[in-house]
């Protein structure tokens, strides 16, 4: 009996001793530094850190440019040494396109530069935005919307106040379909010549009625006819509003036809471009093919807000 119990005894404290997690602590890193081990004599892991810095891009910081104003930045790009060898070893060959990376922020953002007007993208950032500013022009709606459906492209509509306020049908129907809404003011003034106390009013009555009617609330304001003063883009700051304007226009109101249309914006586009737009004739028959030639230029269309992002 007391053999049984001694014997029972022995199995119990072994059965402790493997369980402790000390002892699961340590066989765990036992098992992580032979896998380490492992990789780091295995060939192909040396190489793909051998050549890991040749393939990495350092951050872009935010920027004043003299210019252009403010620029956002943009992040960089850090070789994932495990999880590229992850995908490789399978075939044992280092394949480039099979690196996977990790996103590096910046050290300076927008949101640390003091306000000032965004007229474009980071110049590394192949991705344009088209700003469609929203007063008037409701019978061309319809076909724009379909036309950016039919290429699954998202932009930012750039709404003005009194008009969502007359046309709320219309507004729901720009935001339900996956666009970003922005601030266009409530009553399309001057907001270069109006007092500070109007700009605000402007500003916050056209918030209002556009969280109102979407139920999301606006991230950007874009000057009626690109007219501000410095103490415009400080108040929209202060409202959480960044002021945009843009670098290509598609002078659209001048009615051109749709070759002169697409031709001004091709000629002009470069990465980060914000592409100003109305709801006219020219741009809702201009726009399929010229969603389609800027595509066929390897850059991606989407909002301001991904735009002016530091995603890569």
């Amino acid at each position: 009996m007391k053999k049984l119990i001694f014997i029972a005894m022995i199995v119990l404290l072994g059965v402790l001793i493997v369980n402790n997690s000390l002892t699961v602590q340590y066989l765990a890193k036992l098992k992580g530094d032979s896998t380490f081990v492992s990789k780091k004599v295995d060939p192909l892991y040396e190489e793909i850190r051998s050549k890991e810095k040749d393939y990495e891009l350092a951050p872009i910081d935010a920027k004043i440019d003299p210019v252009w104003k403010a620029v956002p930045g943009i992040n960089g790009l850090k070789v994932d040494v495990d999880a590229s060898f992850e995908k490789m070893k399978k075939d044992g060959k280092f394949k480039k396109e099979k690196l996977v990376f990790t996103q590096v922020e910046p050290n300076v953002h927008l949101r640390d530069l003091p306000p000032n007007p965004i007229y474009k993208g980071n110049p590394e950032k192949p991705m344009v935005s088209f700003i469609i500013n929203v007063a008037w022009g409701n019978e061309y709606l319809s076909p724009i919307l379909a036309t950016l459906k039919k290429h699954n492209v998202h932009v930012t509509f750039f709404l003005e106040g009194r008009w969502v306020k007359n046309h709320p049908e219309l507004a729901k129907m720009i935001s339900s379909a996956g666009h970003e809404v922005g601030n266009h003011s409530y009553t399309h003034p001057d907001m270069k010549r109006i007092s500070a106390g109007m700009i605000r009013q402007e500003i916050q009555k056209t918030n209002e009625v556009i969280e109102a009617t979407t139920e999301k609330l606006p991230l950007w304001l874009a000057p009626p006819s690109g007219s501000y003063r410095d103490e415009v883009v400080k108040i929209a700051a202060e409202e959480k509003l960044g002021t945009v304007l843009w670098s290509v226009d598609t002078i659209d109101w001048q009615k051109p036809t749709p070759e002169v249309l697409i031709d001004r914006v091709i000629s002009k586009i470069h990465n980060g471009a914000m592409v100003l737009m109305h709801p006219t004739d020219s741009t809702a028959k201009a726009l399929d093919l010229l969603i389609t030639e800027i595509k066929d230029k390897d850059l991606e269309i989407n909002t301001v807000s991904e735009l002016l992002s530091e995603r890569r």
